[in-house]
């Protein structure tokens, strides 16, 4: 079973890259993360290829930050269901958390590996219920 969200499986790779990093960038804008950040959990690309792709111009994804990029939305998703207001979505991932040993959701996910997005998503999903 793919991690990846099945709205970003797609035959087009430049159009899935450029539709899912415009939708990363909404979410971190969102969510007021900093370019160190963005570049933290999009898998820690060269500076050049962030910042061409935060232009939109720069080489098509790999699968690893597509899959970064799909627990992200998966996230933001829980979060907007999850509370009644936007501001209150966007402002949790800062908030200390004890599921979390007291650390942000967003510290969490900052660690660099997957496997941390995927640790927020997998708790956000079960408060979801």
């Amino acid at each position: 079973m793919s991690s990846v969200n099945p709205a970003l499986e797609h035959k087009n790779p430049a159009g899935v890259s450029a539709i899912g990093l415009k939708v990363f960038f909404n979410i971190t804008k969102e969510w007021g993360l900093s370019s160190q950040e963005e570049r933290n959990l999009l898998g820690d690309p060269s500076r050049s290829t962030f910042y061409k792709w935060r232009q939109a111009q720069g080489p098509t994804i790999p699968r690893d930050t597509l899959e970064r990029i799909s627990y992200v939305m998966g996230v933001y998703k829980a979060l907007r269901i999850l509370f009644p207001t936007l501001e209150q979505a966007n402002r949790w991932p800062k908030k200390a958390n004890s599921h979390f040993g007291g650390e942000s959701a967003l510290n969490v996910m900052l660690k660099g590996s997957v496997m941390n997005l995927a640790d927020v998503r997998r708790y956000l999903d079960s408060m979801r219920g």
